[in-house]
C-alpha cells in the first residue's frame, strides 16, 4: 500500500455511497483478527470487480483485494487505502463438454464449489473438500491438499491486467510453482475475475466418499476455529509442523494466540488474539525452529496491512 494521503474526495466522488470507510476487517478473515480498513468497496459480480479496479487504476489508487480472508494476517493497525472485498460468486457448469467444467467467479467458495461437484458426479475437486478460501485465492496462490493443487485443474483463468485490459490466461500463463504464481509475485498488476476448471465423470457416492476420507484426515490434524490456516510453507523434502513439533513448540502461545496443540503449523486465536501476538508468536518460533534445526521457514501467511516499525519476519 501506498504510504501517501488516501485522496477520500476522488474516491467519494468517484464511488458515492458505496464507499465504506473505517470497515473492521477481523470479521471478514478467517483468523478473525486485523483492525481496519480505511476504506472499502464491495464487489458483488465479476464485472462489477473489473469496474471497480478500473476505476482505481484509472485514479492511480492502490488497493488490497480480499476474498475469503484466509491465509492473511492483518495487522492491528489496519490498512491504509482500499481495500476491496471480493463478493463475486455466480458459478456455471458444463457437464456436456469433454471434460466437463465448471466455470466460477472469483468470489466463489471453494470448498462449496468441490462440495456442488461431487454432488452433481463431476470429479478433480476432492482435494479442496474443507479449503476456506476462494477460487480466486486459490488461483493466486495455486492451493493445494491431498495430492491436488490448482494447477492439475485451471484450464482458463479469466483476469484484468492493469496494462493489457480483460484477458483469458492459461495455466501456463500464470507460471505456477509450490503455493506461488506470477500473480502473487507481482501483486497489484492484475485480478483473478474468474476462472474455468477441468472436471471428470464419477460416481457421486465414489467422490463423496473420497471427500469425506480427506474432511475426517482434516478434522484430525487440523484444529477447527480461528486460525491463520498453513503458517509457514513446507520446506523441501520436510514439513514445516514436523519441524515445529521437533522443536517443542506444539502449544507455544503469545497472549490469546496459540501453536495448535494437533498441528505445529497452524496458529489457532484462542479468543481475543491480537495480530501483534501472532507476529510475536511467528518470530518466536521460526527463531527456535532455526536454532534447533538449522531451517529457516518461510512464511506462507500474507502479512497485510499497516506493518510500519515492524521488523518483518
Amino acid at each position: 500500500m501506498t504510504m501517501t494521503a488516501l485522496p477520500l474526495d476522488a474516491l467519494r466522488q468517484t464511488f458515492g455511497a458505496r464507499l465504506q470507510e473505517n470497515v473492521p476487517l477481523a470479521r471478514f478473515t478467517s483468523a478473525r483478527m486485523g483492525g481496519p480498513a480505511e476504506t472499502l468497496l464491495e464487489a458483488e459480480s465479476a464485472d462489477d470487480l473489473a469496474e471497480i479496479v478500473s476505476r482505481l487504476w484509472g485514479l492511480d489508487i492502490s488497493f488490497r483485494l480480499l476474498g475469503g480472508g484466509s491465509n492473511i494476517l492483518v495487522s492491528d493497525r489496519g490498512v491504509r487505502g482500499v481495500v476491496v472485498h471480493n463478493r463475486a460468486r455466480a458459478v456455471e457448469w458444463f457437464p456436456e463438454r469433454r471434460p466437463p467444467q465448471v466455470r466460477a467467479e472469483s468470489g466463489a467458495n471453494f470448498g462449496a464449489l468441490a462440495r456442488q461437484a461431487a454432488q452433481k458426479g463431476l470429479s478433480g475437486l476432492e482435494w479442496a473438500a474443507g479449503i476456506p478460501g476462494t477460487v480466486g485465492g486459490a488461483v493466486y496462490g495455486n492451493a493445494g491438499a491431498h495430492g491436488g493443487d490448482m494447477a492439475a485443474n485451471l484450464r482458463l483463468a479469466e483476469v484484468l491486467h492493469r496494462h493489457t485490459g480483460r484477458q483469458k490466461w492459461k495455466m501456463e500463463d500464470l507460471r505456477y510453482s509450490y503455493r506461488s504464481s506470477i500473480l502473487k509475485e507481482n501483486l497489484g498488476q492484475a485480478v483473478v475475475l474468474a476462472a474455468t476448471l477441468d472436471l471428470a465423470r464419477s460416481q457421486p457416492a465414489e467422490i463423496e466418499q473420497k471427500m469425506d476420507e480427506y474432511l475426517v484426515h482434516r478434522r484430525r490434524t487440523q484444529p477447527p476455529g480461528a486460525s491463520l490456516g498453513s503458517m509457514f510453507k513446507n520446506p523441501p523434502g520436510d514439513y514445516a509442523g514436523r519441524l515445529i513439533e521437533a522443536a517443542g513448540l506444539k502449544g507455544l502461545r503469545v497472549g490469546d494466540v496459540q501453536v495448535s496443540d494437533l498441528h505445529g503449523n497452524f496458529f489457532v486465536n484462542l479468543g481475543e488474539g491480537s495480530a501483534a501476538d501472532a507476529y510475536t508468536l511467528i518470530q518466536q518460533t521460526r527463531a527456535q525452529v532455526e536454532e534447533k534445526t538449522g531451517v529457516r521457514l518461510e512464511l506462507e501467511v500474507e502479512l497485510v496491512g499497516d506493518w510500519q516499525g515492524e521488523a518483518r519476519p
